[in-house]
């Protein structure tokens, strides 16, 4: 039986992995590259004279004389954490296909689990940003799903502590190609046709099973094909990537993470759909995911946990 190329392919190894980003210095050249590609720019008046102080890796503009870092205005902003161990919690959130959990995070960063758990939060709220760049387009696969809904009481539609979201695949020539894991206000008619018009492209094909608030996909600008499935998962071939997606996604949360808070769901989601559209060549993705997170704003603690909750269970 033929590999998949795609699953079997090489990656960045650890050896691989240390050769380039192994010390304070590379790492720290790496962001500069990344932010400044063609030189260092004032981010107050655009000037390109500058002085740059090596032991405190701060430069100067000659212009306007602010001094900025590599890290200012971006992800990294004010973190005290060194770069090494942000660039190996890029390198292992981003290699692991099932996710890694706070606490093995924790460990292998020799951190706190709790700085940990904010380093992953911030990374994947830059994978979350980067994600509602993107629209599927073609022929795609649509089903509604849960997070949640451990507790006691109502099952199905309806229970308490369960949080709505759709997964949608996009395929060519009956395979996968990119997926969208995006939460919802409500399984309704007009939170379906909202999703569809920020996320779909206009005229795509989009099949779902006879579910009433799928009717917001033709509302919204679709060629929507709606076929009855029964009751349960459809287990109609053709709706075969977003059945697969859709166990893989929970089995990974409950094997991996155990749990995520409504809060943090967004985050968490947006972390799978980045590995899972980002597949086909795992050895630039440090890279990819460090170079957006230059240009991603600060996420200061109080804007990922305003209530204090942590997003998984540790152990």
């Amino acid at each position: 039986m033929a590999r998949n190329p795609v699953q079997f392919q090489k990656g960045l190894s650890f050896a691989e992995f240390t050769a380039r980003y192994g010390t304070e210095e590379q790492c720290h050249a790496a962001l500069v590259a990344m932010r400044w590609p063609d030189g260092f720019v004032c981010p107050k008046c655009g000037s390109k004279k500058h002085s740059y102080a090596k032991a405190r890796r701060i430069f100067q503009c000659s212009a306007c004389r602010v001094q900025t870092s590599a890290k200012a205005g971006t992800i990294f902003h004010k973190s005290t954490t060194p770069l090494t161990k942000w660039f190996l919690a890029m390198h292992l959130i981003t290699s692991a296909k099932n996710d890694i959990s706070g606490l093995e995070l924790a460990r292998q960063l020799g951190v706190k689990w709790d700085t940990a758990w904010l380093i992953k939060q911030k990374l994947m709220e830059v994978m979350r940003q980067r994600n509602s760049m993107y629209k599927l387009d073609g022929d795609v696969q649509i089903d509604d799903a849960y997070l949640g809904g451990e507790k006691p009481g109502k099952t199905g539609r309806g229970a308490g502590n369960k949080d709505p979201f759709v997964i949608a695949v996009a395929t060519r020539d009956g395979k996968p190609i990119f997926m969208h894991l995006r939460r919802v206000a409500a399984f309704t008619k007009e939170a379906i046709k909202e999703y569809a018009e920020a996320n779909i492209v206009g005229g795509a094909w989009v099949l779902s099973d006879a579910l009433a608030c799928f009717l917001g996909l033709q509302e919204a600008g679709m060629r929507h094909i709606a076929m009855a499935t029964g009751g349960g998962r459809p287990k109609n071939p053709l709706f075969k990537w977003v059945n697969t997606g859709l166990g893989n996604v929970k089995n990974a949360i409950l094997g991996t993470c155990r749990s995520c808070d409504p809060q943090h769901a967004d985050r968490y989601l947006a972390a799978y759909e980045w590995r899972f559209n980002r597949r086909f060549d795992l050895a630039h993705n440090v890279q990819r995911l460090a170079h957006v997170a230059v240009t991603t704003a600060p996420a200061p603690y109080r804007t990922i946990s305003p209530a204090r909750l942590a997003a998984e269970t540790p152990g």
